[in-house]
């Protein structure tokens, strides 16, 4: 095998360990954030802004009043790519009642973007990089596993997070009083 071979199959081994890290810590158990914890995670958020996948900064603080449902997410991450196409659902059936569902990708933008426009994504789409992962954090992810999901109520407070991949009667258990 010829070196370039050997470092394709080292790089291609690494990538498939650290997916397998992600997917693992995916399935540990889902953090539970006391009241501080929730208030500071979710001040954290209104705070921040990322850019959209047409380069437009996004302030987080408009969607302040809605009923939230924040994905962190990846193109590469096979439990995000299971679950977009229920939140798109999700979005369709609650927009009227006030929910906005907001997807932060962890990922590069070209790659967001065509992921976006390949399944019709039809809520706002942010994108950021691993420095993303401090926001994730503030909201409950310790671990910086993907996907995670948080809910939050009109008030801005964290109702709801998730570790992993979420299944929408969870999603609408959480969300249906929140509306």
């Amino acid at each position: 095998m010829s070196k370039l071979g050997k470092w394709l199959l080292y790089v291609a081994i690494a990538l498939g360990a650290i997916t397998a890290g992600f997917m693992f810590k995916a399935h540990q158990v889902n953090p539970k954030l006391s009241s501080p914890q929730k208030q500071a995670g979710a001040e954290a958020f209104f705070a921040a802004s990322l850019p959209d996948i047409e380069g437009n900064t996004q302030s987080f603080s408009q969607w302040r009043g809605n009923v939230l449902l924040v994905n962190f997410w990846a193109t590469w991450c096979a439990p995000c790519r299971e679950e977009i196409p229920e939140f798109i659902e999700t979005q369709d059936k609650f927009r009227e009642q006030g929910l906005v569902v907001v997807g932060i990708a962890i990922d590069q933008k070209e790659r967001v973007d065509a992921f976006s426009k390949e399944f019709a994504i039809n809520y706002p789409v942010v994108v950021g990089d691993l420095d993303t992962f401090s926001l994730a954090e503030a909201m409950g992810n310790p671990q910086g596993a993907l996907p995670y999901t948080v809910m939050i109520n009109r008030a801005g407070e964290i109702v709801d997070t998730h570790l992993g991949r979420i299944h929408m009667d969870k999603v609408e258990k959480v969300l249906k009083p929140l509306l």
